[in-house]
């Protein structure tokens, strides 16, 4: 009972990176109509500018904010530069935008920082917690409440922030909100801005699990993917519950059915991609699109 509580601490803390991850996909496709391929390098990129501030000093919780203030400017410059440029062409366009974009910050992390694996400090305590007889890992507990808190913040900002029900409207009525004055292309700069403060966070709280390289958030990009198809790609609701439900069951999976392991865990991640698409394609959360003929 006690290995199966370890395993579904696991799963969650896991589970709550790929909610982040798929929150951050869901806003840019709430905004665009499109997947942001780059997200998971956003994420990375970010994680080595926390890190080079560590490198040089810095306190582990100083680099962890001024990390977030670069990842919303970065965020907020790159939709500015890049995306702003082809946001009326078709979406075939701006996902070739952000294929590309994936490519360009991934080979510019390789150019600046190398290739090598580094080692990532945690800003956790390394004594595990004894709750209840049984013995967490304080990463995993910690990496649950800052994940959740972060989720948090970002559902009452949408919810309670006249900023942030700006965003709303201008990413599901964009015409109607110009007509408002609402100020359409900003708020999907904020969107982006937004977005890679959520994958910073995400990458920060994994690296020091997975270790640092440039090619550390490709995995987890899928598994968030996945989460956001489970949930309902339109739904931030849903790509938290996705994502929770998705870390717990993978790890359960590769724990106790011999045949998955370690190795097939993405293999079932893509599976549940299918299953999902089969027999629910709008998701958990997902409004289901219904045409009167």
């Amino acid at each position: 009972m006690h290995d199966l509580a370890q395993q579904i601490v696991s799963g969650l803390a896991t589970g709550s990176i790929f909610a982040s991850l798929a929150l951050a996909l869901v806003l840019i496709y709430r905004s665009m109509g499109v997947i942001n391929f780059a997200q998971g390098e956003m994420a990375m990129f970010t994680t080595y500018v926390a890190w080079q501030l560590v490198q040089i000093g810095m306190p582990m919780w100083a680099a962890f904010l001024l990390t977030v203030i670069v990842a919303f400017v970065g965020g907020v410059a790159l939709e500015r530069i890049v995306i702003r440029p082809v946001e009326r062409a078709s979406a075939l366009s701006v996902v070739i935008v952000t294929l590309g974009l994936f490519i360009a910050l991934n080979g510019l992390a390789g150019w600046i920082w190398g290739f090598v694996v580094k080692p990532f400090p945690t800003p956790f305590p390394t004594t595990p917690l004894q709750i209840g007889g049984a013995g967490f890992s304080a990463q995993d507990v910690g990496v649950i409440v800052v994940s959740l808190a972060t989720l948090a913040l970002m559902s009452l900002f949408f919810q309670k922030t006249k900023l942030g029900l700006a965003m709303r409207a201008a990413a599901l009525y964009p015409e109607q909100s110009r007509v408002l004055g609402i100020r359409v292309g900003w708020m999907l700069a904020l969107g982006w801005g937004l977005a890679a403060v959520v994958g910073a966070i995400s990458g920060i709280m994994i690296a020091p699990v997975v270790l640092l390289d440039p090619n550390m958030m490709q995995t987890e990009i899928v598994y968030a993917f996945a989460a956001a198809v489970l949930g309902g790609i339109e739904s931030p609701v849903g790509a938290v519950v996705g994502g929770l439900i998705l870390g717990v069951a993978i790890n359960l999976l590769g724990t106790y059915v011999e045949a998955i392991g370690n190795e097939l865990r993405l293999a079932a991640a893509l599976a549940i991609i299918v299953l999902v698409l089969i027999v629910r394609p709008a998701g958990l959360f997902g409004r289901v699109a219904v045409q009167r003929v």
